[in-house]
């Protein structure tokens, strides 16, 4: 299990991608829409092999309750998704993250921001929606092969012939897209170098491009409340995540506050 750290107050530490501002125990790197394509570009040039996620209220959430994926995280690089955890840094350091980076908009903007040809594979959602997916990409950014490796309905027996065909493929993007935890404690159990050199966990990202589900309009993810947009649309599925959820992380965070200690995610109820 994952010990608490007690500190004055949370720390800001360089993550070599620039500084990371912690979130109830999470490290979630602090950069600017810029810097973080710049980064993320770099990353894919060197064939650096690293794991990305997106940290949310909801995300958080888990962590907290479940030690594997809290542990998980840590082997990740870890960028700020939604206005929860903009609130979060800002009580607790003072100031908001540059950026929401959330993969919804960052993965079609640094496909179209990198120009050389890469190999973008998808794996998860409905296979319909895979393929509409990429469709759409194929569409934004044109440069870029992109291959529907599997649908996110597979057995534990057909993995190894996923594994085996990502080996053969071996994509400079992979983008996973099975729902929080799974798709993160998948990445960590499967993928390494061998496979790919940038395993994003995208959520419901191949659902979105695929046009299956519908995104807010642009003034509405503006004021950051595309959160309120999902619920509407999807009341039955989402109102535990943010009717409870919400609350619940900004309780975790204010007692994270308040205390003076560092929670980390995994170590306390």
């Amino acid at each position: 299990m994952i010990k608490r750290q007690a500190a004055e107050r949370p720390a800001i530490r360089d993550s070599g991608m620039g500084y990371t501002k912690s979130i109830l125990g999470i490290p979630v790197a602090s950069l600017s829409w810029d810097e973080a394509l710049l980064s993320l570009t770099q990353l894919v040039r060197d064939r650096q092999f690293t794991k990305i996620t997106f940290l949310n209220a909801h995300n958080a959430n888990i962590a907290c309750a479940d030690d594997g994926f809290a542990a998980a995280l840590g082997d990740f690089l870890v960028l700020p998704d939604g206005i929860g955890v903009d609130i979060a840094a800002k009580l607790l350091y003072g100031e908001k993250f540059p950026a929401n980076l959330n993969g919804t908009d960052l993965v079609p903007g640094l496909l179209k921001a990198i120009k050389e040809p890469l190999t973008v594979g998808l794996l998860g959602a409905t296979r319909e929606n895979a393929e509409g997916a990429g469709k759409r990409l194929r569409e934004l950014a044109p440069q870029h092969k992109i291959v529907v490796v599997h649908d996110g309905f597979f057995s534990t027996a057909e993995e190894p012939q996923i594994i085996e065909r990502l080996a053969e493929l071996r994509p400079d993007i992979l983008l996973v897209a099975m729902g929080v935890p799974r798709q993160e404690l998948w990445i960590a159990g499967n993928l390494d170098q061998r496979h790919c050199t940038l395993p994003f966990a995208v959520g419901a990202l191949l659902d979105f491009l695929s046009g299956s589900v519908p995104r807010a309009p642009l003034w509405v993810r503006k004021s950051r409340l595309e959160w309120v947009f999902r619920f509407v649309i999807e009341p039955g599925r989402l109102w535990r995540r943010y009717v409870v959820g919400n609350p619940l992380f900004l309780w975790r965070v204010m007692r994270q506050k308040l205390t003076g200690k560092e929670i980390l995610a995994g170590a306390s109820r």
